[in-house]
């Protein structure tokens, strides 16, 4: 019975442990809302943002751009993580970061009536940015570049109505690989 009160009482301190470091990393203003190298387990960047975004006007969405894979799996996933997935309409910054060990960059559309991931990738590797409100790609800068680099952030904000938008990377292929998620503006 000692060994069971023992282990549950670890357990619980141990959540404490993460509950406060995870409101912590939360409450940092101008910070991700996910920790500097929450994603290295998975194959990303070691290290946080090398560049902060200045203090953007309007509500914040944090996105993750993530690319994991190599030798073990024979494959590469990707993704584009938003948080929050939902906001009311009006003035929205989009802050990015290039988790991933590849460039990267985010681009908004309106949503398709197929829903996410739905757009027809073509013979380049990239969908129709026909429609697209703006984009982040550019490496510790603000709008339209060549891409992010790893490890590294951009930022772009944008007057968005109310809706249903995606949010994707359109380099060659990475569509194609999953790189895309959803946003609902209310």
């Amino acid at each position: 019975m000692r060994q069971r009160t023992l282990g549950v009482i670890l357990i619980a301190i141990g959540l404490v442990g993460v509950i406060g470091t995870f409101l912590a990393l939360v409450a940092r203003p101008g910070r991700y809302f996910v920790a500097p190298g929450a994603w290295a387990p998975l194959g990303g960047v070691r290290r946080g943002p090398t560049c902060d975004p200045p203090v953007l006007p309007g509500l914040t969405v944090d996105v993750v751009l993530s690319d994991m894979g190599g030798m073990m799996s024979g494959a590469r996933k990707m993704s584009v993580a938003a948080s929050p997935s939902s906001v009311p309409a009006g003035r929205v910054s989009f802050r990015v970061w290039n988790a991933g060990m590849m460039v990267h960059e985010l681009v908004i559309l309106p949503l398709q009536p197929g829903g996410v991931g739905t757009r027809t990738v073509g013979s380049d590797g990239r969908v129709s940015e026909a429609g697209s409100l703006g984009e982040a790609s550019r490496t510790c800068g603000e709008g339209a570049g060549d891409g992010i680099a790893p490890g590294a952030a951009g930022w772009v904000t944008l007057g968005l109505d109310p809706g249903r938008y995606e949010l994707i990377c359109n380099l060659p292929g990475h569509y194609a690989m999953a790189m895309f998620t959803g946003l609902e503006v209310r």
